[in-house]
């Protein structure tokens, strides 16, 4: 095993996740994604509130108390590429050695907001937002947003063009001033853009809208197993460019889903289990079979043994989580976007499991789905009752060894990566 940990590759892999790092633009937004555990983790936990109380005839889904219970969850994760963008645009500026970072992550957040949302009103004359591009579907867009008005104000600082205060007015008021000329000179080209795509597509579209439908329309005709494996890979690795994989193919998966989930419900109320049909479309579980997206729990398994101290921390706190599904914590705390080390594996280890997978139904071990199961539940459950066999259920945790074993190498590589760092950090500050 040491051969694989010190091979050529990986060490080569090694040496440019650390060259990543530095660049300040990536490592700006790396700190940004861990400094957002505390709304991630707030957001998990009353997202596995809500998943918990309507297993237990507490409450149920879309009545007083469950939407009461889940408004948290909508002010942290529905809102993450916010939360994420602010922090961002003030590491950013800090790095790019910018006067007022404060200034500069307010006007990041306007731009992204005004391009991300929609604003209208209802029947009843009360305003009305759509946040759904606040959320991780608009994260790749808020990125590129981030970028560019934090250039726009470092080219304006650079070149002295800001409205000037005299020397006796507060900072404060200076740097209110002085953020009025770059704010404008990245708000009108972005509004622009989104104004010209909003007005040639009759409204359909604007730019993070545009940009889903580009990256999903060619993926339609993807529907036979080998497409699957194409789709699924192509949404992992959308993820750890930060784009929302998911959602990416969510207008092609669902209808797909509901579709075999109906048929072969029809075919089980007329033969049972022997008349069930297997649509390749029951691969696409695979890619989140364990712990979420990219089959992350086996990931924070190890971590618990880690011996770097940052990634043992975001394990024990992904744990619970990650049992739901709900792997956010370890993907931001890791963190796995943009972290080539874990990336490959993040990938990797979905081919292997829906090949697994495959083999269990080609065997029939395992059988396909035929109830539509459309909530958070804990790893097995949903298996579990959308099939009412418990081959299905255990086999969710049977997947923790292959994608376990993919994940394995390259963790033991990020791990010591982390704790040289970390000792070196330590032996710094003991000088």
């Amino acid at each position: 095993m040491d051969g694989i940990f010190n091979s050529p590759v990986l060490i080569k892999l090694q040496e440019f996740g650390q060259k990543l790092g530095s660049n300040k633009f990536l490592s700006a937004l790396q700190g940004a994604m861990m400094s957002c555990m505390a709304p991630i983790m707030v957001g998990a936990i009353f997202s596995i509130i809500c998943a918990v109380g309507p297993m237990f005839g507490i409450f149920q889904n879309g009545d007083a108390v469950y939407n009461v219970l889940y408004a948290p969850y909508h002010f942290t994760m529905d809102l993450l590429s916010l939360w994420i963008v602010l922090i961002m645009a003030y590491n950013y500026g800090k790095a790019l050695g910018l006067k007022s970072p404060i200034m500069t992550s307010v006007q990041t957040a306007i731009c992204f907001a005004l391009i991300a949302c929609t604003w209208g009103t209802n029947e009843a004359g009360a305003s009305v937002i759509d946040v759904t591009y606040l959320s991780s579907q608009g994260m790749f867009v808020s990125f590129f947003v981030c970028w560019f008005v934090c250039q726009v104000e470092k080219f304006c600082q650079d070149h002295n063009v800001r409205i000037k205060m005299p020397d006796v007015c507060p900072p404060s008021l200076v740097n209110g001033f002085s953020a009025i000329l770059p704010l404008a000179f990245a708000l009108i080209p972005l509004y622009a853009l989104e104004v010209i795509i909003s007005t040639s597509t009759g409204g359909a579209m604007g730019i993070c809208s545009g940009f889903m439908a580009i990256l999903s329309a060619p993926l339609n005709a993807l529907t036979s197993v080998p497409g699957m494996f194409v789709l699924c890979g192509f949404a992992a690795l959308l993820w750890c460019f930060g784009i929302h994989g998911t959602m990416v193919l969510m207008s092609v998966i669902l209808p797909m889903s509901m579709q075999a989930a109906t048929a072969n419900a029809a075919a089980y109320a007329a033969g049972g289990y022997d008349a069930l049909v297997f649509y390749p479309i029951a691969l696409f579980g695979s890619m989140a079979i364990c712990g979420g997206s990219g089959n992350t729990l086996p990931l924070v398994l190890l971590g618990l043994k880690a011996k770097s101290e940052q990634i043992k921390a975001v394990s024990k706190i992904a744990l619970i989580p990650g049992w739901f599904g709900i792997n956010e914590p370890v993907t931001f705390g890791m963190p796995i976007m943009y972290n080539p080390i874990l990336c490959i594996p993040y990938v990797l280890n979905i081919f292997v499991v829906m090949l697994c997978t495959l083999i269990g139904y080609k065997v029939g071990f395992l059988v396909p789905g035929f109830v539509p199961i459309m909530t958070l539940m804990p790893m097995g459950f949903a298996s579990f009752l959308s099939t009412l066999r418990w081959q299905n259920a255990i086999w969710d945790y049977l997947m923790l060894i292959p994608s376990g074993l993919v994940w394995y190498p390259f963790f033991k590589v990020y791990d010591n990566q982390l704790y040289k760092q970390e000792q070196e950090a330590l032996a710094a500050e003991a000088e």
